[in-house]
């Protein structure tokens, strides 16, 4: 009778650590399906890029440095394999384009463009679904993380290396800017 109990005993840890080794699995799929979405909001944003720094380039003859930013932070960004150096690379291309957006403002006549209106039309439709998606993606490691990083599926999660996850946030520079007050001129 003990054999039984002992057996069955045996039987639930097993179950139980099954059970929390498939949902730490089923968490980091998730994650990975998350960040596709954002690849395919990438692959959008990349392309309009070419075409927006082609329609900008006659414009501005004098922002040659900034052109050639956004296009280096593009290759860059194109080139990042993994999930960690795509998010480096996304932010410093975040940080290009806030740069181009800037001298754009000196232009009154690249801002009457109809081409310029329709691809900012088009990169500003682009920048609010990656808002969104990589709000899912951040849900998503958030919920793997703390599979992770809770009692008692952390232990299991060292046994068969699954590691802490970095979320796709603002970055330090955005960070800092979104900490300061706005600043209002009249």
């Amino acid at each position: 009778m003990a054999l039984i109990i002992f057996l069955g005993f045996l039987a639930l840890i097993a179950i139980m650590l099954i059970s929390m080794y498939n949902r730490l699995v089923k968490y980091r799929n998730h994650r990975e399906n998350a960040f596709a979405d954002i690849d395919v909001q990438l692959r959008q944003r990349h392309d309009l890029i070419p075409q927006l720094v082609d329609t900008v380039k006659g414009y501005m003859k004098h922002e040659e440095n900034v052109l050639t930013t956004v296009t280096a932070a593009r290759t860059g960004a194109m080139k990042a394999q993994t999930i960690n150096e795509k998010i480096s690379a996304e932010n410093q291309l975040t940080s290009a384009l806030r740069g181009l957006n800037v001298a754009i403002e000196a232009y009154p006549d690249l801002k009457a463009s109809s081409n310029f209106s329709m691809l900012q039309e088009e990169i500003s439709d682009v920048e609010n679904k990656l808002a969104s998606v990589r709000r899912f993606f951040n849900s998503a490691t958030r919920e793997y993380n703390n599979a992770v990083e809770t009692f008692p599926s952390n232990i299991i999660a060292g046994m068969f290396n699954f590691k802490k996850e970095v979320m796709f946030d603002l970055g330090d520079d955005d960070r800092r800017t979104m900490n300061e007050a706005p600043k209002v001129s009249f």
